[in-house]
């Protein structure tokens, strides 16, 4: 999982990982835009605490636009790469839709902000972890289909020089026969 963040009036753009391989991967490829990384959040399942924790501290820093880049599982054998973007607070603001219930002040675009990318993160951590688990479930089917055709390999080999010893001991034995005649 992967957030990137953009300020266009400072001209930066940030980078966050989640885990411990999105670090190694995102150090090597962005140096200086990476931000820091959130570990332990895949070593169990996910919360949605988890989420809001993340969300919180990528809220700390203002931003212009931020995509979340995650796998979407689609089935058992695939999942696809996925850039998901984050409404920014004038995004939201600027949306006629928020203002049809109450009046807004910068507040509640905030905590709906936050609400809005922590679901986003809650997500992006679900798909990761169903892609991840179908990964390691065909790894699995693959190891013990390897495991199958080896057995059958060794036990092919194993009959076949069982079989030979056994002929070689039957002609020794039918050749000493035939020497004492």
């Amino acid at each position: 999982l992967q957030l990137k963040l953009v300020d266009q009036s400072s001209g930066i753009n940030a980078e966050y990982g989640v885990g411990d391989k999105a670090k190694a991967i995102l150090v090597k490829t962005v140096g200086d835009a990476y931000l820091c990384t959130f570990n332990n959040v895949g070593k169990k399942q996910s919360s949605f605490t988890d989420a809001l924790n993340i969300a919180e501290e990528i809220l700390a820093h203002d931003f212009d636009s931020a995509d979340v880049v995650f796998n979407n599982y689609i089935n058992v054998v695939s999942y696809k790469p996925t850039i998901k973007p984050v409404p920014s607070a004038t995004n939201i603001e600027s949306n006629d839709a928020v203002y049809t219930y109450d009046e807004v002040d910068s507040e509640v675009v905030r905590c709906f902000q936050e609400f809005s990318l922590a679901n986003i993160i809650h997500h992006a951590l679900k798909e990761q972890e169903a892609s991840e688990q179908s990964a390691r479930m065909n790894a699995m089917e693959n190891a013990t289909r390897n495991a199958g055709e080896m057995i059958d390999k060794l036990q092919l080999q194993y009959n076949r020089t069982r079989q030979a010893v056994i002929t070689r001991e039957l002609i020794e034995i039918i050749s000493g026969a035939n020497a004492l005649d």
